[in-house]
């Protein structure tokens, strides 16, 4: 049974209830073709109501990411003016990657629908359905050496985190390095890989992962503890185009502003968006378990530990558990 048939069956009928044996009549298939087609299409991000008695209902087609629509939407001068869309893929990083030595120019972006390999910091898996968050990544051509690498990662968290609040209004912070938190549960994924040569960064693969529209089915149990959407958040559907613009928009300009005039003006921002600085957090390093309170950032994009005996230690890399009250 071809989905569009199905779906223009709910397009004739805008608002209406369709019964079941009116669509079993009209495509030719059983009920429970049409039980399973409709699951197929809560999948993709399609929104039904069911009744018993009177059949289904489509609520809410999903938004698509197009490049022409969203090259329409952009106010960005480089990023994102060369677009690549996808359907579905396994990684965006993994294209993107290929894009770059292949000599794509800085602000080349990749979008997926959904990804069935999506990752995060650590190895760890991404939760990428279809049509329901912003799955993408970008080539960076940054001119600054390669310690620099770890200063671009906090930009970033600050340009998709301004970005966000202005057009969501949650209260959305950022817990270091680089994970965007609403009321202490996680709502994008920041995860940026470099290519290096004779000490200088050749390229960056910035991989960004924004849980928009998921619901809470879209989660596994395990998950959903520690993650939200900005729509579980905000009680409401938010447009992906609109945000990516936004949040390109902000990148930009933040990372023109970091090139002309170095990292302060970057850290300053970070700082002011941080949900973990003056509470006492435990990090997990490659040392061991360290209780202290975040005092600040430090130009290299370590963050300075203040431990129990007074002094103060910067972290390079480490995983920050959630606040264990405040200092």
């Amino acid at each position: 049974m071809n989905n569009e048939w199905l779906l223009q069956l709910f397009r004739n009928h805008p608002g209406e209830y369709v019964s079941g044996a009116l669509m079993s009549q009209q495509l030719n298939v059983s009920r429970t073709a049409i039980w399973k087609q409709i699951k197929k299409l809560e999948g993709a991000g399609y929104e039904f109501e069911a009744s018993t008695k009177l059949g289904y209902r489509l609520l809410k087609e999903p938004d698509q990411i197009d490049s022409n629509s969203l090259t329409k939407a952009l106010t960005s001068n480089r990023f994102g003016r060369n677009i690549i869309c996808f359907e579905e893929v396994k990684s965006t990083q993994d294209l993107a990657r290929s894009l770059a030595e292949d000599g794509a120019l800085e602000g080349t972006l990749v979008i997926a629908e959904k990804q069935n390999g999506g990752r995060g910091r650590m190895g760890r898996g991404w939760v990428s359905p279809q049509g329901k968050g912003i799955w993408m990544s970008m080539v960076m051509r940054p001119s600054v050496p390669i310690h620099c690498a770890p200063q671009l990662t906090l930009l970033t968290a600050v340009a998709l985190c301004r970005s966000l609040k202005r057009i969501t209004n949650l209260p959305i912070g950022i817990k270091w390095p680089n994970d965007l938190l609403i009321d202490g549960k996680k709502i994008s994924g920041i995860l940026l890989e470099s290519a290096a040569e004779d000490e200088r960064l050749k390229y960056i693969i910035a991989g960004i992962g924004v849980s928009v529209n998921l619901l809470e089915s879209d989660y596994p149990e395990e998950l959903f503890s520690r993650a939200t959407s900005l729509r579980i958040a905000g009680g409401q559907a938010f447009n992906r185009t609109a945000i990516i613009a936004e949040f390109l928009k902000d990148w930009e300009q933040l990372y023109d502003l970091f090139q002309q005039e170095g990292f302060q003006p970057i850290l300053a921002l970070w700082e002011s968006l941080s949900v973990s600085i003056g509470k006492t957090v435990k990090l997990i390093t490659p040392q061991g378990e360290l209780v202290g309170v975040p005092v600040g950032l430090e130009e290299s994009g370590a963050i300075r530990i203040k431990r129990e005996d007074g002094s103060i230690v910067a972290i390079f890399s480490a995983e920050m558990g959630e606040p264990l009250g405040e200092n």
